[in-house]
């Protein structure tokens, strides 16, 4: 009954073990050092490459060291951060008590962001149609697209301007609407680097 037990215990480890191994042979860690790499270098060039990097890395497996899946992974989260920023500026405007002012710009606000979305939106689902014969028209819609939202949030943060904007309301906003704007800025920046590298050269 103790052999038994001792053979089952060997045969569970070396089980283990091999599953292990195969792992390791099918995803060595050199691979993913080289996919984080590819994603700092790439981020380098950003505006804001910190929060390039923070925001892309944790996706460094399945963008590995694509161009195309750098972009298409920027604009994702982008558009993710866009949405619920949205949501966010809906909930503050429903507070009671908001001043005229703070309440005119979420209102402009809530209209541009809005704008915003759906610019990310028609981004992503030209991204997808992209190939060799179309990529120069292709990346041209994107990149117009993409610096159009960039210029909805800008006009989102300046209706928040101002000493006489202070608040709890104001600042909440500001500060989502900062981060939006930021990581829309870089997936221009990593747009405009696909274009180039694609053969597709801007004016």
């Amino acid at each position: 009954m103790e052999a038994s037990s001792s053979h089952h215990g060997l045969a569970i480890l070396f089980i283990v073990l091999t599953s292990q191994i195969a792992l390791t042979l099918a995803y060595p860690p050199f691979l993913n050092d080289r996919n984080i790499e590819y994603i700092k270098s790439s981020c380098s060039s950003t505006t804001y490459p910190k929060l390039c990097y923070r925001s892309l890395s944790v996706y460094a497996s399945s963008i590995n060291t694509s161009p195309k899946l750098l972009v298409h992974t920027a604009l994702n989260v982008t558009l993710r951060a866009s949405k619920a920023t949205s949501r966010l500026m809906v909930k503050i405007s429903r507070f009671h008590g908001l001043e005229p002012r703070v309440a005119a710009a979420m209102a402009d606000c809530i209209e541009v962001i809005g704008d915003s979305v759906d610019e990310l939106q028609q981004s992503l689902g030209e991204l997808g149609h992209i190939s060799r014969s179309n990529i120069s028209l292709t990346m041209s819609d994107v990149q117009t697209w993409v610096s159009a939202a960039l210029t909805d949030e800008d006009t989102c943060m300046d209706g928040f301007a101002g000493n006489n904007m202070n608040g709890y309301a104001k600042t909440m906003a500001r500060k989502r609407i900062i981060k939006v704007a930021h990581l829309t800025s870089n997936a221009l920046a990593l747009i405009n680097n696909y274009a180039s590298t694609q053969g597709y050269y801007l004016p």
